[in-house]
């Protein structure tokens, strides 16, 4: 295994076929497929699927790509180190649950490291992402929840796809709303006093099984139910039309404001949130800093 082949697997990926992958490499079409196969056979692994239509990658050699890109963009941050001289930017992502915490954490790194030498990326994003995201090394690290509904399924997509989950709070189950709400200065609200309200969840596209959904208690039949794909459009049907959503009860007025409360739920269901990695892959300095800002908010979690 060659560099030379890692950046011959990444290419043709990303083009529409072989021949095109060839043009831009500036190699002959059997060249780079005999390069590819040889490579195929070298690690046991058939990376590349050849259709009438072209070729498409195999779930193998989805996997084998994340790790050659990994191993290509190192090799290129020392080649322009050490070789150039060219001052290259640290890259660090994170996908994550709509955690306006996990959100706090990603500025606090930002503000620690600064931006003159890192590049960041932050996707806040539905549950079946974040994991491909993960595994993909789109991002190093994902944050999500389990709890005793989802926690078999999930650990065993994690086990599939070589991933590791940490945990880093456990907390009871809130109810986010608008202080304006008729039940927002209720210290205790339970789900039949909720049944007139719309309940506001996040939605899951193709993945829309209950085990990614990313509220708790997702199979209870809620009499109004409201999807949505991004925070802004919940928080202002929340003010618009009472609704609410569930959540860990961990808010973070400096960045949704103070116009918004989270009460208790009457539920003995917990949630461990936690974040998730790639088994055996060491987490960079920043990655462990931004873990180090999600553990502060442990003596915020609300049991």
């Amino acid at each position: 295994m060659t560099l030379t082949q890692l950046k011959y697997v990444i290419t043709v990926a990303a083009s529409p076929s072989m021949n095109e992958a060839a043009k831009s490499l500036f190699i002959s079409q059997p060249s780079l497929s005999t390069s590819v196969k040889e490579l195929e056979e070298e690690i046991g692994v058939e990376l590349f699927r050849r259709t009438n239509r072209g070729i498409c990658l195999t779930p193998e050699g989805e996997e084998f790509l994340g790790y050659a890109r990994q191993v290509v963009e190192q090799y290129q941050l020392m080649e322009s180190r050490y070789v150039t001289r060219e001052r290259v930017k640290k890259k660090f992502s994170v996908s994550m649950q709509h955690y306006t915490f996990a959100v706090k954490a990603f500025v606090e790194l930002v503000k620690q490291f600064g931006m003159d030498e890192y590049e960041f990326a932050v996707y806040e994003t539905r549950t079946y992402d974040i994991i491909e995201d993960v595994k993909n090394f789109k991002s190093e690290i994902g944050v999500l929840y389990l709890n005793e509904f989802n926690r078999k399924v999930l650990t065993k997509l994690f086990h599939e796809y070589n991933l590791e989950f940490h945990e880093i709070l456990t907390c009871g189950i809130y109810v986010y709303m608008w202080k304006g709400h008729p039940l927002a200065k209720r210290e205790e609200i339970s789900l039949e006093e909720l049944k007139e309200y719309p309940c506001l969840s996040f939605e899951q596209g193709s993945y829309n099984s209950f085990y990614f959904a990313e509220e708790v208690l997702s199979t209870y039949e809620y009499k109004r139910l409201i999807k949505a794909n991004d925070r802004a459009t919940l928080l202002n049907l929340m003010v618009g039309l009472n609704g609410y959503t569930l959540c860990s009860g961990i808010i973070c007025e400096g960045l949704n404001g103070s116009d918004y409360c989270a009460v208790k739920l009457k539920s003995e269901e917990k949630m461990s949130i936690g974040y998730l990695v790639r088994k055996g892959v060491s987490i960079s300095e920043l990655g462990q800093k931004y873990v180090e800002e999600l553990r502060r908010f442990q003596d915020k979690a609300l049991g």
